[in-house]
């Protein structure tokens, strides 16, 4: 293992003893890092770690207590993320900042459209961003707007992005958490490019394979302070787990010891009204039983979900609980039936970001929380958001701290404790551990068994093949927004997965029928 801080020019960022204080807690302990010019290094942790804390700290977002930042050995502070760009130092937040209104042209060059006279060259700034898609083979109209892009679309304007400031280090946070297979293998070959053009890669993540996939180096950071760096040829993923955790993960997925007995829903012939559009969707959920949604983005998974939830518009179909059909056609009536669902994107539909952890924590229960004259009863929100707190495991100083101001997986485990405050018979779980590191995963499974095991029905769509694998009793495939096949998980494999996944891609059911 390395000497933790060197001040060398042969190293293209240099970072000694930085700290970080937030309500009194110290996040950041005298961190120090070392980036080569030329090299992917990954930069991994647990949530609340302090892995972007460090790098906003660097980008000019946040102001460290302590330490410096050294460029090619010289020292340099930059006030805000504005000055950062302007001197070859690009981020890609985890949580997607942009104008989704405008074109795709607009959001890469906003704040330094070219000129020409005393209007806007649109002329060269679409050549500038068709040169760059080109560079990057990325296939988009830079005439699309952002809000008819999807979201792994959204995230590779976002890269574009970065790398037209001619950055000479770039950190990306978590930047393929949105993307299909095919463009985390697209991102991977722009990293690789770059990085064979003398850029520096700070890249954050997650997914252990991802790591092994495109690191030179891994630096490991635990609770605020710096473990180790190590060649990624030095590693394995055991001995990452332990570095991030301070102990062996011998299994990483807990028993699954729930046990699915009489159906609890049945969905029949539901089809929603407006693109993306699901068809005819049929199947049957069971007490306690844990039951996986696979396929490709854009198969309709979101959708099915959203539309049991009663947040699309039906064009048909009916939804029975224990054999009573109900009317689920508003997310108030759905909650009302006791049902609860935890939405892919956190930021953009999950949470209230300038408001609480109590807020956040009470909001969906809000009428619970009334008194006989109508007031809420602020001790009672208070005991419950402590009680989920401590049983979610949040890293947080204390209830009154903004939501925003946490990691993205302890933000997770905020509305995954919301819901349960609402005490729900049916969870309707979407990616529900996109972001969350591996220690923290292991305990948001083991929250579900638990809860399965207590007799309640959860639906988990996930992206994740291993994580279906591990923790689901079957799984429901979808293709191009019909359901073409459902298998018991211990008598599948991934790639029957896989093939169900593509059934319909080419061919719409109607004509293979």
């Amino acid at each position: 293992m390395r000497e933790v801080f060197h001040l060398q020019e042969e190293y293209l960022l240099s970072i000694k003893d930085v700290c970080k204080s937030f309500s009194g807690v110290k996040v950041l302990k005298n961190v120090c890092l070392n980036i080569k010019a030329g090299t992917i290094h990954s930069l991994m942790g647990e949530n609340g770690a302090g892995k972007s804390t460090l790098m906003k700290c660097l980008f000019g977002i946040y102001k460290q207590d302590e330490g410096a930042f050294y460029f090619k050995g010289e020292p340099f502070n930059f006030t805000d993320p504005k000055h950062a760009l302007e001197n070859g130092v690009s981020m890609v937040h985890q949580e997607l900042n942009q104008v989704t209104k405008r074109t795709i042209t607009d959001n890469i060059w906003l704040g330094r459209y070219p000129t020409k006279g005393f209007f806007v060259d649109e002329k060269k700034m679409h050549g500038d961003t068709m040169s760059l898609f080109k560079r990057l083979n990325i296939h988009l109209d830079p005439k699309t707007r952002l809000d008819q892009l999807s979201v792994s679309q959204r995230q590779m304007v976002e890269i574009a992005k970065a790398v037209s400031y001619d950055a000479r280090i770039i950190v990306l946070d978590e930047p393929t958490s949105s993307l299909t297979s095919h463009e985390v293998e697209m991102l991977f070959a722009i990293m690789r490019r770059l990085r064979d053009e003398g850029v520096g890669i700070v890249y954050i993540s997650h997914k252990m394979e991802e790591i092994f996939q495109v690191s030179d180096e891994v630096t490991i950071l635990r609770d605020g302070s710096y473990i180790g760096t190590e060649d990624i040829k030095d590693l394995t993923m055991e001995k990452i787990v332990n570095m991030m955790v301070g102990r062996d993960l011998d299994d990483r997925f807990p028993p699954k010891d729930n046990e699915p007995s009489d159906v609890h829903m049945s969905v029949k012939n539901l089809s929603t009204r407006y693109s993306p559009i699901i068809h005819d969707v049929n199947f049957e959920l069971r007490r306690g039983e844990i039951l996986g949604v696979a396929g490709l983005v854009g198969a309709g998974r979101t959708e099915m979900l959203e539309a049991i939830f009663g947040a699309r518009t039906l064009k048909s179909g009916e939804i029975y609980i224990d054999g009573k059909k109900i009317d689920n056609s508003t997310p108030h009536k759905a909650i009302n039936n006791k049902f609860a669902l935890l939405t892919e994107e956190r930021r953009e539909t999950g949470l209230y970001p300038i408001a609480d952890i109590t807020f956040n924590s009470c909001i969906s229960n809000i009428q619970a929380y009334k008194n006989k004259i109508g007031f809420l009863d602020d001790k009672k929100m208070k005991e419950d958001t402590d009680i989920q707190i401590k049983n979610m495991r949040i890293k947080t100083p204390n209830r009154r701290e903004k939501i925003r101001s946490l990691s993205g997986g302890n933000q997770q485990k905020v509305i995954i404790g919301r819901w349960l405050l609402t005490n729900p018979d049916i969870l309707l779980l979407d990616e529900p551990t996109r972001g969350i590191d591996v220690g923290a995963k292991y305990e948001i499974y083991q929250l579900i068994i638990n809860l399965a095991k207590t007799g309640k029905s959860i639906i988990v769509v996930s992206s994740e093949m291993p994580e279906l694998l591990g923790i689901t009793n079957r799984i429901m495939v979808m293709s191009n927004g019909y359901v073409s096949g459902t298998v018991n998980t211990d008598e599948t494999t991934q790639r029957e997965i896989f093939n169900l996944s593509t059934k319909y891609l080419n061919n719409n059911r109607e004509a293979e029928v």
